[in-house]
């Protein structure tokens, strides 16, 4: 059976999966790291071009502040103590990995193309969302297939980490916090993924 021009791309797909036994190592250098983070970035889809996505890229000490911030805020939160626990370890677990990328989105260039057309405007943040999440797909595929292991994180949900997080790392106060992707040599194999009947979630017609 011939292979088509997509299949290698859907074969990547496929075999995407979070991981959560990641170790403070990598297979590939810091500098391909960096080079898939910022191809995703450029060529990624935005609506009407508006390339409000974000992105930094966090190693080492830098890495580990992130997470020491987000602990610092997650700990005082009135959760039950065995919930609490979980991710008490789980942040833990994040802050021993190789490295976590940040994506942002700048609300200034969603602002500055809301103001230039208005039929936008009621749907920048649902733009901005899907813009965000083709971003942190393209990233997560990538470092995958060279042998990173990931898992997607959203400790934006507290406004305190992404406030402390912009004044950590010297950025814009107008960039939004979206999601953490965090990386690392996997020391285990992910989880199995069950996957629902296909035939129920894509219907063809005509």
């Amino acid at each position: 059976m011939s292979t088509s021009a997509s299949d290698n791309f859907l074969k990547l797909v496929e075999v995407r999966r979070s991981n959560y036994t990641l170790s403070a190592s990598s297979p590939i250098p810091d500098s391909k790291i960096v080079e898939i983070v910022q191809t995703a970035v450029k060529y990624a889809p935005s609506t009407y071009n508006v390339q409000s996505a974000r992105a930094v890229v966090l190693f080492r000490a830098e890495h580990q502040q992130f997470w020491d911030i987000s602990a610092k805020h997650f700990s005082p939160l009135p959760i039950a103590e065995g919930a609490k626990a979980y991710m008490t370890a789980r942040i833990a677990a994040f802050r021993a990995s190789y490295g976590t990328v940040l994506f942002f989105e700048d609300q200034a260039a969603l602002d500055a193309l809301g103001a230039k057309n208005a039929m936008v405007q009621p749907l920048l943040a649902e733009f901005s969302d899907h813009s965000s999440g083709m971003n942190q797909f393209i990233v997560w595929t990538a470092f995958n297939a060279e042998g990173l292991g990931c898992n997607l994180q959203h400790f934006n949900f507290l406004p305190a980490i992404t406030a402390d997080a912009i004044s950590a790392f010297g950025l814009p106060e107008t960039w939004k916090l979206k999601a953490q992707l965090v990386f690392g040599a996997p020391t285990a194999p992910p989880l199995e993924k069950k996957l629902e009947p296909i035939e129920t979630r894509v219907i063809v017609k005509g």
